[in-house]
């Protein structure tokens, strides 16, 4: 599900030929999200206000994971996983999927600038609603060295925010998936996407979306 205006979920969803689970675009009937409450699913937000983190992909992308996780499973609707906006000026947006939410991720890209706008929506927002959240560092890119990454982990331990062990790392492959019209599941068959679907995989299991880590 979205709720961000920019639609960037849609657009990538609309691209996909065999999208694995069901979609829906709601920002412009934000009650609309109330139906959630009667569903049973756990609901999980996406969450940053710091535009171009990752909030798309990592939603997509999770929600790919879990439903070939649970795809032989005839429980119903378990899980959704809802697109943010990433801007303080739909703040009223955020706050209203909040509203719904049994727990937040919270994607940041070890670098210096995305700091204190994860600061500010974690402090300002998150927090403010007793809801348990993960920040999870996304788009590293291995040939970069470890600095920025140890950097980014020592600022998230020293806020005390937890921080989600699997870190997400760049690959060409993520970033052309939206253009290909494919998720994290329906990547090539070798070395390199099959590396990248692990990070996703990973954090699903880390975090008991769909099983038990």
């Amino acid at each position: 599900m979205s709720i961000d205006p920019q639609a960037s979920t849609v657009w990538w969803a609309n691209r996909i030929t065999d999208l694995p689970f069901d979609f829906s675009q709601e920002h412009e009937a934000p009650e609309n999200l109330q139906i959630l409450k009667d569903t049973g699913a756990k609901v999980h937000v996406i969450a940053n206000q710091k535009g171009g983190v990752g909030k798309t992909t990592t939603t997509l992308n999770l929600g790919a994971i879990v439903a070939d996780v649970l795809k032989n499973n005839n429980k119903g609707l378990q899980h959704v996983f809802i697109d943010t906006p990433g801007s303080l000026q739909d703040e009223n947006l955020l706050l209203e999927a909040l509203k719904y939410a049994h727990d937040v991720i919270v994607p940041m890209p070890p670098e210096g600038l995305a700091f204190d706008p994860t600061a500010r929506t974690i402090q300002k927002v998150i927090e403010p609603t007793g809801l348990p959240f993960t920040v999870v560092i996304n788009n590293w890119d291995p040939r970069d060295g470890v600095a920025d990454l140890v950097d980014t982990q020592e600022y998230i331990d020293a806020q005390g925010w937890a921080r989600a062990q699997t870190v997400i790392r760049r690959y060409k492959v993520h970033t052309r998936a939206s253009v290909e019209g494919r998720v994290v599941t329906q990547y090539p068959k070798n070395r390199v996407a099959m590396e990248a679907r692990e990070d996703f995989f990973r954090l699903a299991l880390e975090q008991g979306y769909g099983g038990s880590a």
